[in-house]
């Protein structure tokens, strides 16, 4: 029971979270990327030696060429239900946190104090502790190996949400000094970076706007970020108040009351 309401509560939270991020990247980032890859055709490709052997490979990759969903409504719908996905994941990893703050620790705290500090650690873990190190790209950009930039991203979210879990879960003392540790991890490691002009092989006019509209994605994916993260835990904690925590309330008395039987039986 428990189960098929979590999933139902996460459906209907990413529904709603969902298309709030879609207008919200509607509004901020999509003109963006759209404006830089109004420049892409203008990159200056590296001129490497021609040799016969590289013919058939480069006429091979242009055929398997990835696919792409049109311009316009097609591409707008693709975008609403990766929103919609990525939503319906951080629900469900937002209520589990809640949940577990409700059965080890008791339904104390408020709901909406809980859901915004569980949303703030989930910003802080998926967003900004990342985006230090590596900050959102935009078309057309230069960027270190793909494989090394997952690699970091994931040790920079996992140290970030350690460390919020050793201050929300943890009561020894030394927690404040494994957080810190976790937090620095990352960065001590080193996000791995391109080597010269990140806009290498533009030139002119679209070297200086493209400059311009990175500046300004950075800003754009940040405020998108936070009006997720508040979306969620405002939506979220709405929802986890009145279908999942009298639930887990109630799961979590019946639990002590048999723990209780059991222990007056021996």
């Amino acid at each position: 029971m428990l189960f098929q309401r979590l999933i139902w509560c996460a459906l209907f939270t990413a529904l709603a979270v969902g298309s709030v991020q879609f207008v919200v990247q509607r509004w901020q980032a999509v003109p963006i990327v759209l404006a830089a890859e109004a420049y892409e055709d203008q990159k200056a490709e590296p001129v490497h030696e021609h040799t016969p052997a590289a013919e058939p490979h480069s006429h091979h990759h242009d055929e398997d060429a990835a696919w792409a969903p049109a311009q316009g409504l097609e591409r707008s719908a693709w975008t609403w239900v990766a929103n919609a996905l990525h939503a319906f994941a951080m629900a469900l990893l937002v209520f589990a946190t809640m949940g577990a703050w409700v059965w080890l620790r008791g339904p104390a705290l408020g709901t909406p104090r809980l859901a915004l500090a569980v949303a703030a650690a989930g910003w802080l873990s998926l967003h900004l502790w990342p985006s230090l190190g590596l900050p959102a790209e935009i078309p057309g950009m230069d960027a270190a190996a793909l494989g090394a930039r997952q690699a970091w991203w994931v040790l920079a979210a996992a140290g970030a949400a350690g460390a919020c879990a050793a201050l929300a879960f943890g009561n020894a003392r030394w927690r404040w000094l494994a957080a810190a540790l976790l937090l620095a991890l990352p960065f001590a490691v080193g996000a791995p970076q391109p080597t010269g002009d990140l806009l290498a092989g533009f030139s002119g006019e679209a070297h200086a706007q493209l400059q311009r509209l990175a500046h300004d994605f950075v800003w754009a994916t940040t405020w998108a970020s936070l009006s997720f993260w508040a979306s969620l835990g405002g939506i979220g904690g709405w929802v986890f108040a009145r279908w999942l925590k009298p639930l887990l309330a109630s799961l979590r008395a019946a639990a002590g009351g048999v723990a209780g039987s059991a222990r007056a039986a021996r």
